[in-house]
């Protein structure tokens, strides 16, 4: 793989803290990213927001200006990852889906495949600018758009398993399934829309946690790290 769309976690940046941002922890990150633009990887980012605020948080908000309350959430950490990543050295751009000047340039997949080309990382924020749709079928869209070759989800677990494990003892880790099979089956880990994107455009993705920043690094060299989805 050469050109890959990395979905972050927002949830995964603060790292179990209790705080938005584990600063640190956040800079680790960011320093994994920039060592893969330095071997020759086009790195894309979405980033969710689930460390500031998710729109199913709305109780009886309406629920799209909740979803555009979590839309603008993500252009927080979208600025907060550029920032840490042109501290490691590499120059990164943010690109947001509805009009952000001066925080953000507006989405165009030509202005984006040209900033990974002369080696910048390019974070997409804002969601599509569209209510009720995750970052995840985000991820899968925008990678689609610039032609990135797989899908990785950076999330706040390891694998994917057949139940929640965080209340089910005795569910069982997966290490490659069907993207079908996830549909049919339910399973919870990544958003069913995303899941049936990949699906119809033919993109594998690897869904892997974030407790180690280094675990990036390991899933773009394709190391046994997390769930691979197949596509077919």
């Amino acid at each position: 793989m050469k050109r890959i769309l990395l979905k972050l976690s927002g949830e995964a940046l603060s790292n179990g803290s209790g705080e938005i941002y584990d600063n640190s922890f956040v800079d680790d990150v960011a320093r994994s990213l920039s060592d893969l633009v330095r071997e020759g990887y086009q790195i894309a980012l979405v980033v969710g927001a689930g460390n500031i605020w998710r729109g199913r948080q709305g109780g009886e908000m309406d629920r799209t200006d909740a979803d555009r309350m979590g839309m603008l959430a993500t252009v927080i950490n979208a600025i907060c990852l550029k920032d840490a990543v042109v501290r490691a050295g590499v120059p990164a751009r943010v690109f947001t889906a509805v009009p952000m000047a001066p925080f953000a340039e507006p989405f165009r997949a030509e202005d984006a495949i040209s900033a990974l080309e002369a080696g910048e990382i390019v974070i997409f924020g804002a969601g599509l600018g569209i209510p009720f749709l995750s970052t995840d079928t985000t991820g899968a869209v925008r990678a689609s758009e610039i032609g990135a070759e797989a899908m990785l989800m950076a999330k706040n677990i390891d694998y994917i398993y057949t139940d929640d494990p965080r209340k089910n003892p005795n569910a069982e880790r997966i290490e490659q399934i069907k993207a079908s099979e996830v549909l049919a089956r339910n399973l919870k880990a990544i958003d069913s829309t995303a899941t049936a994107f990949c699906m119809s455009v033919g993109m594998h993705i690897r869904v892997f946690g974030l407790s180690k920043p280094e675990d990036i690094k390991r899933a773009v060299l394709g190391e046994s790290v997390g769930t691979v989805i197949e596509a077919g």
